[in-house]
């Protein structure tokens, strides 16, 4: 399996296609410019950042729980406490 640790030394076509083959897609949240795509790579949530007047992906990071996006999330489903 994959982990983040993993995932965050490949290059971004390499986190793309690792995402699409070992992640679940969770849910989308419109956040500024972007479409952000939230997906579960083991136990970490993975946000892929969409910027669709581009067409094109920005950046694949880590959630960070303590950021204001949580509200987003929170809003739609419940994520489990670490």
């Amino acid at each position: 399996m994959i982990t983040w640790s993993d995932l965050r030394k490949y290059t971004l076509d390499g986190k793309v296609q690792a995402l699409y083959e070992h992640a679940t897609f969770v849910m989308a949240i419109r956040y500024y410019g972007y479409k952000v795509n939230l997906f579960l790579l083991g136990d970490d949530y993975v946000e892929v950042f969409v910027n669709h007047k581009k067409a094109m992906i920005d950046k694949i990071d880590l959630l960070d729980r303590s950021h204001s996006r949580m509200k987003f999330y929170s809003d739609q489903i419940k994520l489990p406490v670490s």
